[in-house]
């Protein structure tokens, strides 16, 4: 099979297309033949050496999402040879094919493209737990969103929405702000020219989904209301903060985080039973996938300089 390869940590031309084995299935997997597999910032990581994959992962091939055809199905599984579906996968979606557990793989949502259903499952997994289970965003609670444009900010915007939130948002042009503002944001905040912090303080949040951690950290404690909820899934500031305990006491916060990449089968299979359950019946609806750019697998390298550029709305595809 043909597979876009990491062929050494570094800058996004450091990505290759070359041929590999075609992976092997045991039991409760199955093998499916990529017809999309989405982008996402992880992999950017993966690619310069931060984030590396699972041990019993693939190493080289990036990838966290896709959707294709089942064409091979291990033994216990309920799927069928020809079935449609996308996956979560902890690496190696950026390949022709790739074998995944069967319990993460859902059904291609009705009237949506290959390239629409393998941009959903990354985001869609990080926002239903973080926001809905760890978060227990609430109708009518006000939750903040950074990085609003993007995939993670597209997506939860849209859900947070769908059942009953009120949502700002945060976005580093006017062209993005207008963008999340189309997808249902109430306020949005072009942070290069404004305080969220000051436009924010009196009013109060109920859940920040933070990705920037640093000096932003501070602000959310500061704009939190009493029984507010901090959820961290990334740290593009810088990890290390600074904690006024007497403040935490005072307003009862809560502050959290997770990862979702190394997280068990059991874990990622129960989590897309939920997202089935709560996400595909509005898919197309109140919540519509946000592909910005598809690009041919063998152009994997150029697709990641947009990415990391920041001239995206949504999420960017590979089509194999």
């Amino acid at each position: 099979m043909k597979a876009v390869v990491i062929t050494a940590f570094g800058k996004p031309d450091v990505l290759r297309v070359e041929t590999r084995p075609r992976p092997t299935i045991v039991a409760n997997q199955v093998l499916i033949q990529v017809k999309a597999a989405g982008i996402n910032r992880p992999d950017i990581f993966q690619r310069k050496g931060y984030y590396p994959a699972p041990k019993d992962v693939v190493q080289d091939i990036p990838g966290l999402e896709v959707a294709g055809v089942v064409i091979e199905v291990g033994s216990g599984v309920r799927w069928e040879i020809g079935d449609e579906v996308c996956c979560l996968v902890a690496g190696g979606g950026y390949a022709e094919f790739v074998a995944v557990d069967a319990d993460s793989c859902l059904p291609l949502p009705v009237g949506l493209t290959f390239a629409e259903a393998a941009s959903l499952p990354e985001t869609l997994f990080t926002v239903w737990d973080n926001v809905f289970r760890r978060g227990e965003l609430q109708r009518d609670e006000h939750i903040l969103i950074h990085g609003g444009a993007g995939g993670i900010g597209s997506t939860a915007i849209q859900l947070a929405k769908a059942f009953g939130a009120r949502v700002s948002a945060t976005a580093g042009s006017d062209e993005k702000c207008k963008y999340c503002r189309d997808l249902g944001a109430d306020r949005v905040f072009n942070y290069k020219e404004q305080d969220f912090e000051q436009l924010l303080e009196e009013e109060g949040v109920d859940l920040v989904l933070d990705s920037i951690a640093g000096d932003y950290f501070e602000k959310h404690l500061n704009i939190l209301r009493p029984d507010g909820r901090l959820v961290q899934i990334n740290a593009a500031q810088g990890k290390r903060v600074s904690l006024d305990i007497s403040k935490l006491m005072q307003k009862r916060l809560i502050i959290t985080g997770s990862t979702l990449r190394a997280r068990d089968l059991s874990f990622k299979a129960q989590l897309a039973r939920d997202v089935q359950k709560a996400i595909w019946p509005i898919l197309g609806h109140t919540f519509k996938p946000q592909v910005y750019r598809s690009f041919p697998f063998t152009e994997a390298a150029e697709a990641h300089s947009l990415l990391e550029n920041g001239d995206v709305f949504g999420k960017l595809v590979l089509i194999f």
